[in-house]
Order: C-alpha cells, then structure tokens, then sequence
C-alpha cells in the first residue's frame, strides 16, 4: 500500500524586515525602540503552513544583504523550501515600520525603492520547484512594478497550464501603489483567474466601494472559475482571545485552509468539511494575535486544537 505525499503549497512575493515599536499604541515618531520580525503575507503563509505539519516552498527574491540571508535562514528555520529564492546583488531587502495602535491594527511605512522583491525577472522562477505544487499562492503586492508583474503573471499562468489549484490573498497595501485607482484596477486584474480568494471587510469595501456586510456586495466578488471566496462575515464563529498584535492572523488562517484544501480538495463540496476546516482556520488565526510579530507566533496544530477545546466546553 502506498501512501500519498505530502502536498506541497508554494507561496510567491515578499518576504521583508518589519520593525514594530516595542512598545503598543505609539506613533513611529514617538517610538524609543523597535523589535526586528521577518513579515511578508506570503512568507508567512509559508511558515505557517510548516508549523501546522505541512510543506510549503517561498519563491522570491532578497538583497544579498544580512537582512536577506537571515529572513532565508527563518525560512529553513522553520522548514520552508527556499530553493526559490533569489538573491540580488544590487538592490536591499525591503523594510516596512509597522505601528500597532492602540487596538491592535496597524499602520505601515514601507522602505522599498526598488527592493530586491520587486526586481525578480520570469528568468530567475524556479519552474521545476512550481510545477511540484498542489497549490500556487501569491498576494498582489508582486503585481505592482514590473519585472516582478511579469514574474507573476508567468508563473500563474505555469501553475494554471499544470493543473495547480490557485490561491489569492490581495491584502490591500494602498502605500505601495499609485494611486487607489492603480491598486483596484491591479488587484483585480488577475481576479478571474484564482481558484481561492480571501479578502478582509476593508478589501472588499475598497474592491466593490459597497457594504462589506451585504451578502450581495460580497457575492459580487465572485466569479465562475472560483471555488472558495472567504470573507469575514461570521457564518464560522471565531474564538475570543486577547489580542497584542493582528500581524500574521490572516496569514495563520490562509495557510491552515490552503493545508486542509491540498489534502483534501472535496472540501469545496463538503459543508462539514469546509466548516471544521475554517473553524481550525480561525483558532490558528486567533492564537497568532496573542504575540507579537508574525512568524514567532504561528499556532502548531496543538495549540488550535487546545483552544477550540477550551472554548467548546
């Protein structure tokens, strides 16, 4: 009897220095320090996927700096394929300061003109290492200056032709784009082509410029390739926890659905499936907000579980 492989998930796009004030609820003027994490949505959706058990490999690209070598290092750290990653020796890695309000959110200052990430060329994609993927996963932050745009598109269009599922976060970054106008036009100019999309209240109040809580202005979201739109409308309860920092949460809940759908893609059919899929989603999601910074605080498998049997008794 044979067993199945592992599915592996590649995740495509950014991966970059947050710093964060070490204190919460400062502006970064008023900030005395700031704690150095790994951030990027795809790579930590990469580690996230890792820390639940699964296997996942990051294509991109970092500065041939100190910064690079160690967000690569976090990356085998944490048992993600970095064969994908390049280096460029001209361009740094990027930055971004993150202020944590008083609530939780944040507010970012990008330092990337042009970082390396935006510099990956179509030459420089690992096809071998895409081609291995159950799930191609990408944010639309890649799609904002070319060479990179073309990187995506190319590599999309490889997932596509060998039959990987496709999955889109677009976690909106309206500093990084243009205009508001260049960043909805270029967000959803690859809409259509995804199988999997999460978006957040915000996003779908700046795709559509409607009500995020209407069924039907999220609806208009959808399209006939997709098979899974997620959006943060309460139908699958969460799980109340003391929140420190949101950084991460939605990446902790992207790589544990993506991880759930590559082992069993009849979870697009199966209501139950999906539902215990999502709750699992959720608690990953919430255990993430109970630390600070992104990949320091991914849940294991254990610590979902544990909260969700905290919270059913």
């Amino acid at each position: 009897m044979t067993t199945n492989p592992t599915p592996l998930i590649v995740s495509f796009g950014e991966m970059l220095i947050d710093f964060v004030p070490d204190v919460a609820g400062v502006s970064l003027a008023e900030s005395g320090g700031f704690i150095k994490a790994p951030g990027g949505a795809p790579a930590n959706v990469a580690c996230a996927i890792t820390k639940l058990g699964g296997k996942s490999a990051f294509i991109g690209k970092v500065g041939d700096d100190e910064f690079g070598h160690m967000l690569v290092d976090i990356l085998k750290k944490n048992g993600v394929n970095s064969e994908g990653v390049c280096y460029d020796p001209h361009a740094r890695t990027a930055l971004a300061f993150v202020t944590l309000k008083k609530n939780g959110e944040r507010e970012f200052m990008f330092y990337r003109n042009p970082s390396a990430d935006m510099l990956l060329q179509e030459s420089e994609l690992n096809m071998g290492l895409l081609k291995q993927a159950k799930v191609f996963h990408y944010g639309s932050i890649s799609l904002i200056s070319e060479p990179c745009r073309s990187a995506h598109l190319t590599a999309m269009k490889a997932a596509r032709e060998a039959g990987i599922l496709l999955s889109y976060d677009p976690n909106v970054r309206l500093p990084l784009w243009p205009s508001s106008d260049a960043a909805r036009d270029g967000i959803k100019s690859i809409w259509n082509e995804a199988d999997f999309i999460k978006v957040s209240d915000d996003e779908v109040s700046f795709l559509t410029q409607g009500d995020p809580q209407k069924e039907d202005v999220v609806l208009s979201l959808w399209h006939d390739r997709l098979k899974l739109l997620v959006s943060f409308k309460g139908r699958v309860p969460g799980f109340s926890v003391k929140v420190v920092d949101t950084t991460g949460a939605g990446d902790a809940f992207v790589g544990s659905l993506l991880l759930s759908v590559a082992k069993d893609t009849s979870i697009f059919e199966n209501e139950e499936k999906l539902r215990e899929a999502l709750s699992f989603a959720n608690a990953c999601g919430a255990i993430c907000t109970t630390q600070k910074g992104a990949i320091p605080a991914l849940p294991s498998g254990s610590d979902a579980l544990a909260l969700m049997k905290s919270k059913a008794n």
